[in-house]
């Protein structure tokens, strides 16, 4: 079989190793010093960070493998993982993304391919894009309908955050394939569902505002709470998994040598 190889980095004990990838029609072939040949058919995820491809394998000692190179081979390697992957995979049409801050995108298209499910993502798949959605970023998943070619057609969409802001993809096939795609989907995210009782009307507030992109300061004035009993709303966010630390606020205080400057600067200023 033909083995053709491609330049990239391979990570290895913490550092990048230059090597030459050999990529075959059913498996790649990672060189010394990690030195394993990984079949497409028995890789179980595939994850994608910038100019990376994190690849992982099925069975009871999983190997993981990042790689970086230049786009055209990233894109080479997750069409060849993509379609022999442990995966649930259909053909559909795809618009992705399609929605940006409940905005229609406009120069966006529809596109024949399929959709890969694999153990940490979404892909859309067609002949010039390989796109990723990470399960971890979906926010809302629903079948609804759309304006399709003049008829009303059933679509599923996929509401995920994309850089701080809510991006929104349509698939469209079947409408019997439709609905076992969204059980499917709804399975795979069920970690977002909640009950809708977890917090307190006031922390339903704050969330809210946090969500519009207030920041502390503003939430503190807006509600008239203290900032005490927001880091205790804070905590509690955190510990339902609905938000993350984007920053952490610093509590100050002067010592003897800054409440003398104060005072220096402040008698400079009367005179």
């Amino acid at each position: 079989m033909t083995t053709k190889t491609v330049p990239a980095k391979i990570e290895h004990n913490g550092a990048w190793v230059v090597a030459q990838i050999g990529i075959r029609e059913d498996g790649m072939e990672i060189p010394a010093p990690i030195g394993v040949d990984i079949l497409y058919k028995k890789i179980q995820d595939l994850e994608e960070r910038k100019n990376e491809l994190v690849v992982t394998t099925s069975g009871g000692s999983p190997i993981v493998v990042r790689i970086r190179s230049v786009e055209k081979v990233l894109a080479v390697l997750k069409r060849l993982i993509l379609t022999s992957c442990i995966a649930y995979r259909l053909a559909a049409y795809f618009m992705s993304p399609a929605i940006r801050g409940g905005v229609l995108i406009t120069d966006a298209q529809w596109e024949k391919g399929s959709i890969a499910v694999v153990k940490t993502g979404i892909w859309f798949v067609s002949k010039d894009h390989q796109i990723s959605i990470p399960l971890a970023h979906v926010t809302n998943i629903e079948l609804t309908k759309r304006e399709i070619q003049g008829k009303n057609l059933d679509v599923v969409m996929i509401d995920y955050l994309e850089n701080g802001s809510v991006v929104s993809s349509l698939v469209l096939c079947p409408l019997s394939t439709l609905q076992l795609l969204l059980n499917f989907l709804k399975d795979a995210t069920k970690g977002i569902e909640m009950k809708g009782d977890e917090l307190d009307p006031v922390s339903q507030q704050v969330a809210m505002l946090v969500y519009s992109g207030m920041d502390s300061h503003g939430i503190e004035n807006m509600l008239n709470i203290q900032h005490k009993q927001l880091d205790s709303i804070y905590d509690r966010l955190l510990e339902l998994d609905i938000a993350e630390v984007a920053m952490m606020r610093r509590e100050i205080q002067l010592t003897p040598k800054g409440v003398k400057f104060i005072s220096d600067a402040t008698k400079s200023q009367i005179k």
